[in-house]
């Protein structure tokens, strides 16, 4: 929970930081995005499948286990949308899909 509390809170020498950085780099966002993310919905990070840069900041869609089972195949996921302005700091996120780890893509 504390870990929770401290996702939002940034000393002062991290954000002139932050800031002085001319661009963060795909590979930062999509990890911060990440890290962000599972430490919001508690649930483990699988990995991110893709990152764009958009108008107002990136867009990182993200892989999560929401649910282990045993066998593995039968464990439920999670693909969500992640949203950081410039900064790095989360603007949005939100589920956009469901899906059995042994399912195919549809």
């Amino acid at each position: 929970m504390a870990e929770q509390s401290r996702t939002r809170v940034r000393s002062s020498t991290a954000a002139r930081k932050r800031k002085s950085t001319p661009e963060n780099t795909p590979a930062e966002v999509a990890h911060r995005a990440a890290e962000l993310l599972q430490s919001v919905i508690v649930h483990r990070t699988e990995g991110v499948s893709a990152v764009r840069r958009t108008d107002d900041g990136w867009c990182v869609v993200v892989d999560v286990l929401e649910l282990a089972r045993i066998p593995d195949t039968t464990s439920l996921l999670a693909t969500y949308e992640v949203r950081l302005d410039d900064e790095g700091e989360l603007l949005e996120y939100y589920r956009t899909h469901r899906y059995r780890r042994g399912a195919a893509d549809q």
